[in-house]
């Protein structure tokens, strides 16, 4: 979520395997990067989603503030790698000026409306943060974890225990 000066990624902490609840409290959204410059959160496979976010910390690494560059050089192996086409998890990373979607069908998507949703829930925080940015003139920060709420009132698969990073530009 991205308005004015502020981006946030909101996430939820529900791990389901099927039908149950495996973790409640787990830790989806978090800080990548040199100093914590970039904020990611992911949704699907855990275990897959930890392999992505280390190959992006280390394409960020290699490519250092240029977030575009390092999600289309990961979206790349992920893509050809034999090992990482098998990964089930999608991502989304943002820094201070730009926000992505990471598929592992290749798509580095850049929203129009600097609004993304990923996972079970995903469409219904999507739809609430869009109408929130519409008609209301909350941050991005409270904006993401109403919308999340939202989700997470209609998804079985999303619960309440939500984890906001947020990002500020510098005036």
């Amino acid at each position: 979520m991205r308005r004015g000066s502020e981006v946030a990624i909101a996430g939820d902490g529900q791990v389901s395997l099927g039908q149950t609840i495996i973790k409640s409290n787990a830790r989806k959204v978090r800080r990548i990067g040199a100093g914590g410059s970039v904020i990611a959160g992911f949704a699907g496979a855990t275990a897959d989603a930890f392999t992505l976010l280390e190959r992006l910390e280390a394409k960020l690494e290699r490519f250092p503030n240029q977030l575009e560059r390092a999600c289309v050089e990961l979206a790349k192996d992920w893509r050809t790698d034999r090992y990482l086409r098998r990964l089930e998890a999608m991502m989304i990373v943002a820094d201070r000026d730009r926000s992505f979607t990471l598929t592992g069908t290749g798509d580095v998507l850049e929203p129009e409306d600097g609004v993304v949703g990923i996972g079970s829930g995903g469409s219904f925080a999507l739809a609430a943060a869009r109408a929130l940015l519409e008609t209301t003139d909350l941050g991005a920060e409270e904006i993401a974890r109403r919308a999340l709420r939202i989700a997470a009132d209609i998804c079985v698969y999303t619960n309440h225990h939500i984890v906001v990073e947020t990002l500020r530009k510098e005036s």
